[in-house]
């Protein structure tokens, strides 16, 4: 029996543990693989300064701060 075999048996009797183990091997790839990709673009640098709240309420209110 290959390891094909052996893992569909164990997703039959164990299917809480498979989906833990799913899981778990999602959370160790995201942090290894998709925070370099993101370190990698700077999106950092390009980030735009926040705007300040008198500039959002004159927009939403139409008045001038």
């Amino acid at each position: 029996m290959g390891v094909m075999g052996r893992l569909k048996i164990f997703v039959v009797k164990e299917p809480v543990v498979a989906a833990s183990c799913l899981i778990a091997g999602f959370g160790l790839f995201l942090p290894a693989v998709v925070r370099p990709m993101l370190d990698s673009w700077e999106t950092e640098k390009n980030a735009k300064t926040p705007v300040e709240l008198k500039d959002v309420v004159a927009g939403v209110t139409g008045k001038k701060a």
